[in-house]
């Protein structure tokens, strides 16, 4: 549209969509009505206020500041609002719906957001979070494939990246006490993880991993499915439902089918059970997985890393695995064809600028040394994170790296989305308040923290010592204050229990 305007003459215009139709935009439009651009730049300025004021910081350090608000600005750019002020909205088969007791959004990255964009929405925006599982539910319901979503975009389906991560943001809803219909989640997360033809879903359920021989990509499928299941197992586990419980515990094993005996690395395997003869662990192609190479996945099994530690080797197996990944080098070729992997992103072999390395930090916190995580978050916090133009060392993937810094400035991450635990790590900032959704404030202190003070020397949780190795959602959601001790030097003493 064009206009012939006079010298420093403005034209304000107007605008609504709608994905229903011509009668919802223009319905949509009455929203305007009475409004100027200052009066609907006002509100979307009160609207980002509100957002950014989550977390109250107390820190002079400007480029800190900005760095951490871009994370909080960027978490609250998706998912998409998709339907029309009548409530209306377009499902995944095009027919029209009428969202009466949710509010329909899109655009799920799934295979990215599970891990923690759904975990910090049940920390600050459940009313949010809860539209999400209703919209993915909706989805379902119209699904020809009975599938929840894999990647939703406008109501439809992309088919991008592997595994059905679906069912781990519904666990994660219901395990933190979301208001959502537990059984029909229940129904879609079962029906969407039994689908024969999806990814090889038939042979994976028969043989226990998916065979190499069917797809490249069948060791990463084969461990991102068997966390899945477990989200199902453990689903089960809380409604009581003993049966689906029974069946997924043994699928959430399955893991263990691509670990090579003697290898120490996942490893992917023939339909007739011969393993891959020769595997380049660095490798990103034609080695069995996605976007990533043995080296990074074999690190994925989130559901039970006592048990990856027993198939790695053992505790100092284990942990010389995690202090190679995080300081050898790994040459260009590499990974100079892997989308949203760059140099920026890479500490060593450990790959930051794309999602499925990015509990392995936190891993530490499971062997005989755990401050070795608080010593590498801060690395990858001042490496991959700053308030330049190229400040983002990866693909944002719609929350999913700005989530992890703000978990990890907070002190702590979920490592399993789906239990009602969050790793503590180390904190970032001397203070931190988090405003929850329930009126209430967690606040997070250490005082002495910095570059050099970046280890625990002890802990305490509303005044009292504090010393597991992992918070609770609970805990969190009760309001509070969590102090942290911080020191030069690992307290290579202090004990979790």
């Amino acid at each position: 549209a064009r206009f012939k305007t006079g010298a420093d003459e403005s034209i304000f215009i107007d605008v609504a969509v709608s994905a229903v139709g011509t009668d919802g935009a223009l319905n949509n439009l009455k929203e305007l009505e009475g409004k100027d651009f200052a009066a609907v730049r006002t509100e979307a300025e009160d609207l980002w206020e509100k957002e950014l004021g989550k977390y109250e910081l107390d820190s002079d350090d400007k480029t800190l500041r900005e760095t951490f608000y871009t994370s909080v600005y960027r978490t609250a750019l998706h998912p998409f609002l998709f339907e029309d002020a009548d409530g209306r909205f377009r499902e995944h088969d095009g027919t029209i719906g009428n969202a009466e007791d949710f509010t329909n959004v899109t655009t799920f990255s799934l295979w990215d957001t599970y891990r923690a964009f759904h975990p910090l929405l049940n920390l600050v925006n459940k009313p949010l979070q809860a539209d999400i599982a209703n919209s993915m539910l909706a989805h379902f319901d119209k699904s020809t494939e009975k599938m929840l979503p894999i990647w939703s975009f406008y109501g439809g389906e992309t088919w991008c990246m592997i595994g059905y991560h679906s069912v781990s943001v519904l666990a994660d809803a219901i395990t933190k006490g979301l208001p959502i219909d537990k059984q029909e989640a229940v129904k879609a997360m079962v029906s969407s993880s039994n689908v024969p033809y999806y990814d090889h879903t038939d042979e994976y359920k028969q043989l226990g991993y998916v065979p190499f021989d069917q797809s490249p990509t069948s060791a990463s499928i084969t461990l991102e499915n068997a966390y899945e299941d477990w989200t199902v197992y453990h689903t089960a586990l809380l409604l009581g439902d003993k049966q689906i419980a029974d069946t997924y515990k043994k699928r959430a094993l399955y893991y263990r089918n691509v670990f090579k005996p003697g290898l120490g690395f996942a490893c992917p395997r023939y339909k007739d059970g011969s393993w891959k003869e020769e595997i380049d662990l660095l490798s990103t192609h034609g080695q069995g997985f996605i976007e990533g190479n043995a080296w990074n996945y074999s690190f994925y099994v989130p559901q039970a890393p006592s048990d990856l530690i027993r198939l790695m080797g053992g505790n100092r197996s284990f942990i010389n695995k995690l202090d190679s990944l995080f300081t050898m080098h790994l040459p260009d070729e590499f990974f100079a064809q892997t989308e949203d992997v760059t140099r920026e992103g890479l500490l060593g072999t450990y790959v930051h600028g794309n999602e499925p390395s990015h509990h392995i930090p936190y891993l530490y916190s499971w062997t005989t040394e755990p401050w070795k995580t608080q010593y590498w978050i801060r690395e990858i916090m001042n490496r991959m994170y700053r308030n330049n133009i190229d400040g983002l060392c990866g693909n944002d993937d719609c929350g999913q790296m700005s989530a992890w810094y703000i978990f990890s400035a907070m002190g702590f991450y979920p490592v399993c989305p789906g239990t009602d635990q969050y790793v503590i790590g180390a904190p970032y900032l001397p203070y931190m308040q988090v405003n929850l959704e329930n009126g209430k404030t967690f606040t997070v202190r250490a005082d002495k923290v910095s570059d050099k003070n970046r280890y625990i020397k002890s802990v305490t949780l509303n005044g009292q010592p504090y010393k597991k190795a992992y918070i609770t959602h609970q805990d969190i959601m009760n309001g509070g204050e969590l102090v942290f001790q911080m020191t030069s030097s690992p307290n290579k003493r202090r004990q979790f229990t």
